[in-house]
Order: C-alpha cells, then structure tokens, then sequence
C-alpha cells in the first residue's frame, strides 16, 4: 500500500467515527422563527439495534410536536420553563414539552433512521449560541448517552458522546 492510500484511509476512518453519532440534520435555525428538528441516527450501540431515544428539549425552545413514527410509541414530558416564553402565535407559555421519547420500534444496527419534532425556537435565545438537545440513545444491549455539552471555550468535537447542537441565528 502506498502512503497516500494509508493516509486516506485513516482520515476517511476519523471521518466517518466523527459522523458517527446522533444530529440535527439542520444546524442552524433563527431565534423567534419556526424550527423542523431532524435527528439523524446513524447506528445502534456497537452492534446491538436502537429501541428507544429520548431527547431532552431545552429552554427556550418551545411549541415541541413530534411527529408520529410508524411502529413507535410516542411520549411527552412536560414541566415548567424557567421563565416565561412567547410561542409562534404570540402567547405567553410557563410550561411546556421538556422530554419527547420514542420507544417500543426497533432499527438494526447497520440502518439509518430519523426522528423529528417541530418547534418554536425562542425570540429571547440569543444569537450565536448554540442550544443542546441531550439525546440518550438505548439499545437491545447497551447505551449511548449523547449528552456532552462543552463549556465556553470548547467544541463539541472535544466530546465522544456530544450533544446534537442547533445554532441559533439573528431574527429574520
């Protein structure tokens, strides 16, 4: 093999280990603007199928409706926001959806599937930061916790198990 070769494989091996964990298909979004939230799970928990994800919703994002997945269950968490937000029609909400879990489906470890919400991300968020959407992944055997939210300073590729970030923009 030649050294090129060598070198391409093992920066396509980083590559692909880099793409290995659970996003949002969209990245970015505009504070005070609807939002299409697309999970994108690339794999189960080394070798064993995905059976259930759970996605953390933070604050500041409001209005959450998941979108219902064949052979899935769906369940809401609601709680109380910190602070009162403004929704997408104007009105003024103290507590909302906080948890959206997915569970009871089944995706084999070499398959790709989505699981997708809709929100309302908040006018007061402010532009050019980041906000985490902590998804823990589980597995017939096994778990991935992507959690990791890096402190200022840091990048989520610091992480082995980041967060999926969505960046807030300026208002439209």
């Amino acid at each position: 093999m030649t050294r090129s070769f060598v070198v391409g494989l093992l920066g396509s091996a980083v590559c692909a280990a880099a793409q290995a964990h659970v996003t949002l298909e969209t990245r970015e979004a505009p504070a005070g603007a609807n939002y299409k939230a697309i999970l994108r799970v690339p794999h189960g928990c080394n070798g064993s199928p995905t059976v259930a994800l759970r996605v953390k919703i933070p604050e500041g994002v409001v209005g959450v409706k998941p979108m219902p997945k064949p052979g899935w269950n769906i369940e809401i968490k609601k709680d109380k926001y910190a602070k009162a937000h403004q929704t997408d029609e104007g009105a003024k909400v103290i507590e909302g959806v906080t948890e959206v879990d997915w569970t009871g489906g089944k995706i084999p470890d070499g398959y790709y599937d989505e699981f997708v919400f809709r929100a309302f991300i908040g006018a007061d968020l402010p532009p050019g930061k980041p906000v985490y959407f902590p998804v823990v992944q589980e597995c017939e055997k096994g778990v991935n916790r992507w959690i990791e939210i890096p402190p200022e300073g840091k990048s989520s590729h610091d992480f082995p198990e980041p967060a999926p970030a969505l960046m807030v923009t300026p208002k439209k």
